[in-house]
């Protein structure tokens, strides 16, 4: 069966793909069994690296819980603040108004051209020079403010193409039934837009969370991914399997987040196909209805 993009493979092109996939698999075990060689030679897999995250609970009450509970405190906070910011920038930019499109416009595209890591810096340095936020809140504050410019920006476009996604039909039965802009967006296009939204939205939110890391790179915040010098200076050069493990929480906090946010998606998919909430009645939205039944 062929389709527009794709064609069914033949007879040749099958065992032509099972060859590259067997070329592939054996490239990659070479190379996977040259790096192991390589990190055996310099003695990164000898137990006594690895051995403190199984032996030793100090290495994660110490360290990794600390640092991990860093991380999810500026994600988490990072997270409740852009969103709804987004969101509000994201509904400016399709106002009908030039004054208010213009300008939240061009916030959105200042903050989405500088790297994150810069806005981080600059809020550090503001909040040093400018207000008596304490030396050991400050990282905290700079990640998150950094965080929640930067995201909520990129958030906004999010919000802008998944409402410009939906049919026009949308919006112009709701004015059809007396409804305002602000009714129109909120009762109709927002609830249909973040099912379209949600996607980007997780992949989002789990850049989120992995941005943390650049504060304890240049700022001092003490994150999950900055435990890897305290560990590797107590426990002896044991970098590599430091960095494996943290890389394996990020894996299981971001899977975690992501497997959420499919069920939330998938009820909402759900909740689309169940009779929706009634609008609010609307001035002439009872004569309209009159008027289509006795047409009919």
């Amino acid at each position: 069966m062929s389709s527009v993009l794709y064609d069914t493979p033949g007879p040749r092109a099958k065992r032509r793909n099972v060859v590259y996939t067997i070329g592939f698999l054996v490239a990659l075990a070479l190379v996977a069994w040259w790096v192991l060689g390589a990190l055996d030679d310099k003695h990164q897999l000898d137990a006594e690296k690895w051995s403190p995250f199984v032996t030793d609970s100090k290495v994660w009450t110490t360290y990794l819980l600390p640092g991990l509970t860093e991380t999810l405190r500026a994600a988490a906070l990072s997270i409740v603040i852009a969103l709804p910011l987004g969101a509000a920038l994201g509904i400016g930019r399709l106002s009908d108004h030039r004054w208010v499109r213009v300008p939240v416009g061009a916030v959105v595209e200042f903050f989405r051209a500088i790297p994150v890591l810069l806005l981080m810096m600059f809020a550090s340095a503001l909040y040093r020079e400018f207000t008596t936020v304490s030396s050991d809140f400050r990282p905290l504050y700079a990640v998150v403010t950094g965080l929640v410019l930067y995201n909520a920006s990129v958030i906004a476009e999010v919000v802008r193409a998944g409402v410009l996604s939906l049919p026009r039909g949308q919006g112009d039965a709701a004015v059809a039934l007396g409804m305002r802009k602000g009714q129109t967006m909120l009762y109709v296009l927002l609830p249909q837009a973040v099912t379209v939204m949600l996607p980007a939205l997780v992949s989002q939110l789990v850049v989120i969370v992995k941005d943390t890391a650049l504060g304890g790179a240049l700022l001092g915040f003490e994150e999950l991914l900055s435990q890897n010098r305290q560990i590797t200076a107590n426990y002896g050069a044991n970098t590599i399997a430091t960095l494996v493990v943290i890389a394996l929480i990020y894996i299981a906090l971001n899977f975690l987040l992501t497997t959420l946010a499919s069920r939330l998606e998938q009820r909402l998919r759900r909740g689309r196909k169940t009779p929706s909430v009634a609008l609010p009645a609307q001035a002439g939205a009872t004569d309209v209805k009159s008027e289509a039944v006795s047409g009919a």
